[in-house]
């Protein structure tokens, strides 16, 4: 027999919030799943996926996947991990994460607390001089279907502070210090609440993306960018370092090399770490 969640999630009300958005949208809350992402896109090939589409919650997620296939840690009330899976067809893709991740953290603080790391990380801004800690990620995955091509995006938060947040305490530096919390932002955070916080704003997000694209959200991602104006390193050949400025119109990270020339990095490509305060680009 399947196991019942144990969190109170509220599934019903949710569902009748976003059909309001989305006719026909299915919420689904399972106690445990390898991975939300693949199991909508499983979903999805095997043509068993909602018309209109689904949110997949998962209370333990035991094989969750971050981007360039890093795991993803997620335990029964300490994370929140979902999945929302649609049809999809924006005019152009790109920089369909940094809107997601603007749409998430203006739902999740509109004080500018939590900053936005390119391409897909949302981070807990730290005091002065210390860029924060990492709260949570996001990651979309497209399928082409009988019904034309569809989307999944996943999001994983730190909801409460994980038993191994500590491991990496004083060997990390830049932008690797650990792991941050919703609930360092507010002591009562709970994952379902934090589901039900998000939901409708990210339902939202989409459709504006969908008709309007990233130009749309450009402005609340610059004043959430956490590497603009820091000095990066990055696995692109013949560019391993340089200064972030910013993103370019289409979501592209700005780069500029020490001869001062501008370079545009596009998600999927590089994996971006800032330097230490202390250290220069040779």
């Amino acid at each position: 027999m399947t196991p019942a969640p144990t969190l109170d999630w509220q599934a019903e009300p949710l569902q009748a919030a976003l059909q309001a958005l989305r006719p026909g949208l299915v919420v689904q809350v399972l106690a445990q799943d390898a991975s939300t992402n693949a199991t909508l896109l499983a979903r999805m090939r095997e043509g068993e996926h909602p018309a209109a589409g689904c949110l997949l919650v998962a209370e333990h997620q035991t094989a969750g996947r971050g981007r360039m296939g890093r795991t993803w840690h997620a335990s029964r009330g300490d994370s929140l991990t979902f999945s929302l899976g649609l049809p999809y067809a924006p005019a152009q893709w790109s920089g369909l994460s940094l809107a997601v991740g603007v749409a998430l953290a203006d739902a999740l603080d509109p004080s500018g607390a939590i900053g936005l790391k390119w391409p897909n990380d949302l981070w807990l801004r730290g005091a002065q001089g210390s860029p924060g800690r990492k709260l949570g990620g996001i990651l979309i995955e497209t399928v082409a279907a009988a019904a034309g091509r569809q989307c999944v995006i996943g999001v994983g938060l730190n909801v409460r502070a994980l038993a191994f947040a500590g491991r990496n305490a004083g060997q990390a530096s830049g932008l690797s210090t650990g792991l941050a919390s919703l609930q360092e932002i507010d002591p009562h955070a709970s994952a379902p609440a934090a589901l039900h916080r998000l939901a409708g704003p990210l339902l939202r997000a989409l459709q504006v993306f969908e008709r309007e694209g990233f130009g749309a959200f450009a402005p609340d991602f610059a004043r959430r960018d956490l590497l603009r104006g820091l000095q990066v390193t990055t696995t692109q050949p013949g560019l391993p370092a340089g200064q972030a400025a910013g993103v370019g119109d289409d979501g592209a990270l700005l780069l500029r090399d020490e001869a001062g020339r501008m370079h545009r990095l596009t998600s999927g490509e590089v994996s971006v770490r800032p330097l230490p305060a202390t250290q220069e680009p040779a």
